[in-house]
């Protein structure tokens, strides 16, 4: 698995110049993607649905609402 592209502008077109906290989405080789945010399973796990579910190798995480409307033009639709 590799990753293809990033779906969205780069960290520093969304204000991110530090290297660190920077929210990113990429397209996998698979056509799965993958998601680097702040992680908040903790937080957030006894909030999810009844109808959600998570597996002990899984992990919700927060990605800021600029990265994903950034990224919402280079989504594919099917």
């Amino acid at each position: 698995m590799k990753i293809v592209r990033r779906i969205g502008v780069p960290p520093r077109e969304r204000g991110c110049n530090t290297g660190e906290t920077c929210p990113d989405i990429f397209e996998l080789s698979d056509g799965n993607f993958a998601v680097i945010g702040t992680e908040a399973t903790a937080d957030l796990e006894s909030e999810l649905p009844a109808d959600a579910g998570r597996a002990d190798y899984e992990r919700i995480v927060i990605v800021n609402r600029e990265t994903l409307i950034r990224a919402k033009a280079d989504i594919p639709d099917a």
